[in-house]
């Protein structure tokens, strides 16, 4: 999946955004394993990491982990506004030519921002999202996640005319003068903001290809973090996307 390996990718300098929430157990190992495995490939780069109101010692763990690498820029919500509300504001405070969003799990490896930054540029394209519907992909998560998956994608084709498969894969590289203006607009703060984003980026005619994935899925819940009412709240959400968008006419674009 890793094209390349062991060569750096230059040209561009990388901020890769990580929101965390209650993640103390492991969030210092992975931002280590983090700054490794990027490091490897990217010549210049920095993590951004948002602590989204943790109830544990996820920030402390964190500023550990920034006292060992100025690489590390740290940020924190007071209180859990959600995910897409942490990436927000990781993507606000963002230096790079290339912003990437990455899961703090790592359940999906940062070595691949590897490949999606050399199709980026072999594409031509302004967005690069992970997919675990791609053919190429290697996952392994539950049987629940996939139907979700395949439900949601022909939900989303009907109401965006997005052609991607999977717009929930936690891995995705955006060129900066695309991702900032859209983060700016996004009022989605939880499980729908990807949608959002992806739609926005659309709408702004960015080129958006998807990339195969290498994905293990960690958790015991077969839904992750997520519960059925947040399913629920999601397709209200999304509801609620495509009224702002194409009926309300909401959203302000300039990059």
């Amino acid at each position: 999946m890793n094209d390349g390996v062991g060569k750096k990718v230059s040209g561009c300098s990388l901020s890769v955004v990580m929101p965390a929430y209650n993640e103390g157990g492991k969030i210092y190992d992975n931002l280590m394993e983090t700054l490794r495995l990027v490091g490897a490939f990217c010549g210049s780069f920095e993590l951004v990491v948002v602590d989204d109101g943790s109830e544990d010692n996820t920030y402390a763990e964190i500023l550990r982990a920034a006292k060992k690498s100025s690489l590390i820029k740290s940020a924190k919500n007071e209180t859990n506004l959600g995910k897409g509300y942490a990436l927000k504001a990781g993507t606000r405070i963002a230096q790079g030519e290339l912003i990437a969003f990455l899961d703090s799990d790592l359940d999906l490896s940062p070595e691949q921002l590897q490949s999606f930054m050399r199709m980026m540029e072999n594409e031509h394209a302004d967005v690069v999202i992970g997919s675990k519907l791609h053919p190429d992909s290697k996952v392994d998560y539950p049987v629940q996640r996939r139907m979700i998956s395949f439900i949601y994608y022909f939900i989303i084709r009907c109401l965006f005319s997005l052609s991607v498969h999977d717009t929930q894969t936690g891995i995705k590289l955006f060129k900066a003068n695309i991702i900032k203006p859209v983060m700016r607009e996004i009022l989605v703060k939880r499980f729908a903001y990807d949608i959002e984003v992806l739609a926005l980026c659309h709408t702004m005619g960015a080129k958006i290809v998807e990339h195969p994935v290498d994905l293990v899925f960690q958790r015991a819940n077969p839904f992750g973090r997520m519960k059925f009412r947040d399913l629920w709240y999601t397709g209200l959400d999304t509801l609620a996307i495509f009224y702002r968008l194409y009926i309300k006419k909401h959203y302000k674009l300039d990059k």
